[in-house]
């Protein structure tokens, strides 16, 4: 799915408990279910859920362009100046004074909900606050994402930035006019960077040099800026046409298109030859410790990146034991570690001619889904899932994903296929990729936590671990169901795990271990059977320091729980009641979601 604001918490931060004594780590289980506090106090409440409120609308007014891809399309108009030193340390400022107004409101008197949002806003505010030492704002480009290149995604109308009324263009244009400061001021953070030692690592920087190429355009009419102009709905008056057709030209050809030529011009003779020649996080000052930071908040856990790795190299060595067993079932009888690159050979698993033919398996798929989904889960969403075809524009630079129906019901979550070339869609994939991106992984988390009553910070934030551990658990069920019988379908499964698994490695090889950019190539290509995937996944992990082990993290946790409370309960297990745990309550660090489910099973055993 698109990136969803990241929030985890610093490896010596405390892992709060649900329960109002001291904290648990993952090693740490509450021996009993926490008793409801005598009486919910309603003014603790008034005061805890209007301090939730005004800490939202902080982050979002701190970073609108990221609030707009989590769903809060209220500061549209705007973009922020979050890589300013100055607003930096103001936000930081404001962190620590939220913190200590949430510690002066009284959790016990708090309902069992909000003591669950109090503790994850705390959790949150440890974690934004471990950030502080470590310069993030000197790297502010990457190839994987940035304003200028998410603005210009932002054109089609097709994204989180909707494009319907003459309102909604004057805002995408205020972003516009706002862009010039924003890049002014990138270019002079990279600049103290490059005098400090803090830069990128050249290869995904010359990698990132193109997609700011390409936003530079010889006319205004020629710029992806242009775009809303080009498709103005058919309700806009001509007097609206015409303005909105002149002032988007101008700001383009007066602010935004030197601005963008500026940037393209110092990346390439000034950033670029500047760039280190080292790969991971740790060759920086204090990389280490940031890399840490970065895990903790990726995996919401105190795992050490030497024991993430152990993990990585364990579950490749258990997929590949999978592979030993099943190629002979597809026709393969060569060593397991060379099954993926004989299956992308294979033109039988590449079946499609039309983007048609693709659509057609996922909407055979979801049907099939609706009558088997009944009998794992009673908690759903109400907000119905669309599937649609990725718009030309983005197929290029899109992968398949899922986007949140809108807060207000406007707009049901969507699973995105991006085919760019139908005779090039794999088939083996589409069964697990559908349970991950659709349901019951991501629109069952996230749709049904849009409907929760909690507050906005829950809602629209979140964590990476939980989020793609649950659609990754998700995938896992599909055997339950039936979706695996198919040799192929299983491997499609095995593949994207291992994958998942290799990231473990690969990531804490580069970032913690002294791992090459070629190492981690070299790696995957090895492990996975990628070719030019392979420098794409390295470069990614090289741009996002962690992000990556949230995935594996999460879902390890996820199913570790389910053995626990089905060897714990035996005959009075319930899988849907165990879902309706996990995601009953929203998105919560893992510490949280493992004392929730050590609570359920205390309280079923009685």
């Amino acid at each position: 799915m698109k990136q969803r604001i990241t929030l985890g918490v610093l490896a010596a931060a405390v892992l709060l408990a649900w329960a109002p004594a001291q904290a648990a780590t993952p090693a740490t289980k509450p021996a009993s279910v926490e008793k409801a506090p005598a009486k919910s106090e309603p003014q603790a409440r008034k005061h805890f859920l209007a301090l939730a409120d005004e800490y939202w609308d902080a982050v979002a007014k701190f970073n609108p362009v990221d609030a707009t891809q989590n769903g809060d399309n209220r500061f549209d108009d705007q973009i922020g100046m979050a890589i300013s030193p100055a607003e930096r340390a103001k936000q930081f400022d404001r962190y620590r004074a939220f913190s200590k107004r949430l510690h002066a409101i009284p959790r016990a008197q708090l309902n069992r909900s909000d003591r669950i949002s109090y503790d994850v806003l705390t959790f949150e505010l440890k974690t934004l606050l471990s950030y502080e030492p470590f310069p993030e704002h000197l790297l502010p480009i990457n190839q994987m994402d940035s304003i200028p290149v998410t603005l210009a995604n932002f054109s089609s109308g097709e994204a989180s930035q909707p494009l319907t009324n003459v309102p909604q263009y004057e805002a995408y244009l205020s972003r516009m006019n706002q862009l010039p400061a924003w890049i002014d001021q990138a270019i002079a953070n990279m600049k103290e960077g490059m005098a400090k030692g803090i830069v990128q690592p050249k290869a995904i920087m010359v990698s990132a040099l193109p997609q700011f190429q390409k936003l530079v355009s010889e006319a205004p009419e020629n710029s992806i800026f242009y775009a809303p102009v080009t498709k103005f709905p058919a309700t806009f008056s001509e007097e609206d046409k015409k303005r909105l057709s002149a002032d988007y030209h101008s700001t383009i050809a007066n602010k935004l298109n030197p601005a963008l030529t500026r940037l393209a011009a110092f990346l390439e003779n000034e950033y670029i030859p500047s760039c280190r020649t080292s790969t991971g996080l740790s060759a920086l000052t204090n990389g280490a410790a940031w890399y840490q930071v970065r895990v903790s908040d990726s995996t919401t856990t105190q795992m050490t990146p030497e024991q993430i790795h152990k993990i990585g190299l364990e579950e490749v060595a258990r997929i590949q034991g999978e592979f030993a067993k099943l190629g002979p079932k597809l026709g393969y009888d060569g060593p397991p570690a060379g099954l993926p690159g004989w299956v992308a050979q294979q033109p039988k698993f590449f079946p499609f001619k039309t983007e048609g033919e693709v659509q057609a398996v996922y909407e055979k798929l979801n049907t099939l889904l609706d009558s088997k989904l009944p009998a794992m889960f009673t908690l759903v969403p109400k907000a119905k899932l669309d599937l649609r075809l990725e718009p030309e524009l983005s197929r290029d630079t899109a992968s398949d994903h899922y986007t949140a129906p809108a807060l207000d019901g406007t707009r049901p979550g969507v699973f995105w296929s991006v085919v760019t070339d139908p005779s090039k869609y794999a088939s083996t994939g589409m069964n697990t990729l559908f349970l991950h991106e659709g349901k019951p992984g991501h629109h069952f988390h996230i749709a049904l936590m849009q409907e929760l009553d909690m507050p906005k910070f829950r809602k629209l934030g979140g964590n990476t671990a939980f989020t793609e551990g649950w659609a990754l658990y998700a995938e896992t069920l599909g055997k339950e169901m039936g979706l695996f019988d198919d040799p192929a379908q299983y491997f499609g499964h095995l593949n994207d795990e291992l994958l998942r698994a290799t990231r473990l490695v690969v990531d804490t090889g580069m970032h913690a271990k002294g791992w090459t950019r070629e190492q981690s190539i070299q790696y995957m290509k090895d492990t996975l059977g990628y070719d030019q995937g392979a420098k794409t996944e390295t470069e990614r992990y090289m741009a996002w320091p962690g992000q990556a082990l949230a995935y594996k993290v999460g879902a390890l946790k996820i199913q570790e729980l389910r053995r626990r409370a089905e060897q714990a309960l035996g005959d009075k297990f319930s899988l849907p009641k165990f879902h309706a745990i996990v995601l009953g309550d929203g998105t919560v660090p893992l510490a949280l979601l493992e004392q929730k489910v050590d609570a359920w099973i205390a309280s079923t055993r009685k």
